[in-house]
């Protein structure tokens, strides 16, 4: 469990940053089940993910209970690519570009939540899209909230040779039974 070469990762960033589009996001329910929907997520180099979410989703209550979560993009195969050893079944296909974060969300605060947020809308509309409404900073205070986090393991599919992955440990685990603090302002660390 030790990273893959830098080509590798760069390869990985470039592919969440230029093709991937959606992430999966998943949280844990009040009864401990995986719960998953897509999301704009923004994957950044030191492999840390933010993410600028309205506050009425419940994931922020899901994240606030437990802050373990989990965030991958999918994406086609890599050009090239191959599986000529499948390791159980042969499904005619090949396997896909994959980058999978797992890590701890913390709730930022309302300058760390406005500063991604301009960021991302600033890059957004650079590159030409512009549906999304634009916020101003009330808006940004009032509708929205940041959440950071802190990766504890990266696995990448299909960046390597053939089906190749890689899956290392970037960080600290959450320690077992422990939760994030209930800070109801926030509170990015």
């Amino acid at each position: 469990m030790t990273r893959p070469p830098d080509d590798v990762l760069r390869r990985a960033q470039a592919f969440v940053r230029e093709e991937a589009g959606f992430a999966q996001v998943v949280t844990l329910d009040r009864h401990g089940y995986p719960v998953g929907r897509s999301a704009t997520a923004f994957l950044r180099p030191d492999w840390s993910v933010a993410l600028v979410h309205r506050r009425s989703h419940a994931r922020l209550a899901q994240v606030r209970r437990d802050p373990r979560v989990l965030v991958t993009w999918v994406g086609l195969p890599a050009p090239g690519a191959g599986n000529e050893n499948p390791h159980v079944f042969d499904v005619g296909r090949l396997p896909p570009r994959v980058v999978l974060v797992r890590g701890t969300a913390e709730v930022g605060d309302d300058a760390w939540t406005e500063e991604v947020y301009r960021r991302a809308l600033e890059e957004q509309r650079a590159a030409g899209h512009t549906r999304a409404p634009v916020r101003d900073a009330e808006h940004v205070r009032t509708d929205l909230v940041g959440l950071h986090v802190r990766p504890y393991r990266v696995r990448l599919e299909g960046f390597g040779a053939g089906a190749e992955s890689s899956d290392w440990v970037e960080g600290q685990p959450l320690p077992a039974g422990r939760q994030q603090d209930d800070n109801p302002h926030g509170g990015h660390r």
